[in-house]
């Protein structure tokens, strides 16, 4: 009886944290619908309202409408893709490929943003050395370019991205992206990975993003069997580590 009543509490206190957990899902993402979709409805009714006869403004605000619709189709592009993830729906097409390779590539994607605000990226010395890994190549170019691309968001003018890559047990491989920027508190690190969450929601929003980067990022490695973690330190940075199978020639 003591077992029963023991693993009964047990669901209990599970379903009244997974009740929570959907509660606040359903008000965070609320809350990031209805930000774009009041800042367009506010600009559209100030146009019919006489603002687009006005050349000053009426090109201002429909830029600015349709910033924020492209914000919205992006929330929902997002959401899609977890939802395919969690439910098995989307596959995963495993191939060969050197890691530090489309690291570069993703280097090379987010060369103008990083320029903007004189971030470096670099392998880090030592990793250079090929490492084959067997993966879905376009599901872990987008883990990359999600980290790198958080990496300038939130770094600091004149700072570094590093990636570095290492061959764990013969196993596996460990990819990790550090920065040099804002970091995050100890509080907020078992947290980043859920869905809308943000350590900072007014300077996050301003940033730009859906609060579903990490997520996805999270769903993607999981869904290659594997883990990732986060260290971080407040003015320090920030480093995300991910492992991925590796590759034939390495297991040679």
């Amino acid at each position: 009886m003591e077992k029963w009543a023991s693993q009964k509490k047990e669901e209990l206190e599970n379903l009244r944290r997974n009740e929570a957990f959907r509660k606040e899902f359903l008000l965070n993402l609320s809350h990031e619908l209805k930000t774009p979709i009041f800042a367009v409805q506010g600009y559209i009714h100030t146009l019919l309202d006489g603002a687009i006869d006005d050349p000053a403004v009426n090109k201002v605000f429909l830029k600015n409408a349709t910033k924020n619709i492209d914000r919205l189709c992006r929330l929902i592009d997002d959401l899609d893709e977890i939802s395919k993830l969690e439910s098995g729906e989307m596959t995963i097409n495993k191939e060969q490929f050197v890691i530090q390779d489309l690291i570069r590539d993703v280097f090379d994607t987010l060369s103008i943003k990083a320029k903007q605000k004189d971030i470096k990226f670099s392998i880090k010395k030592g990793c250079e050395a090929p490492v084959h890994v067997y993966a879905d190549k376009e599901k872990i170019r987008q883990v990359l370019i999600n980290l790198i691309e958080n990496s300038v968001k939130y770094g600091k003018p004149d700072g570094q991205t590093i990636a570095s890559v290492y061959n764990m047990d013969g196993k596996r491989a460990l990819v990790e992206i550090s920065d040099t920027g804002i970091g995050m508190a100890e509080e907020h690190l078992p947290r980043v990975f859920e869905r809308f969450y943000r350590t900072d929601r007014a300077r996050s929003r301003d940033i730009g993003g859906t609060g579903l980067g990490l997520a996805i990022v999270k769903h993607i490695v999981e869904a290659h069997d594997q883990t990732i973690n986060v260290r971080s330190k407040v003015e320090v940075g920030s480093t995300f580590g991910f492992t991925l199978e590796l590759g034939r020639e390495n297991l040679l």
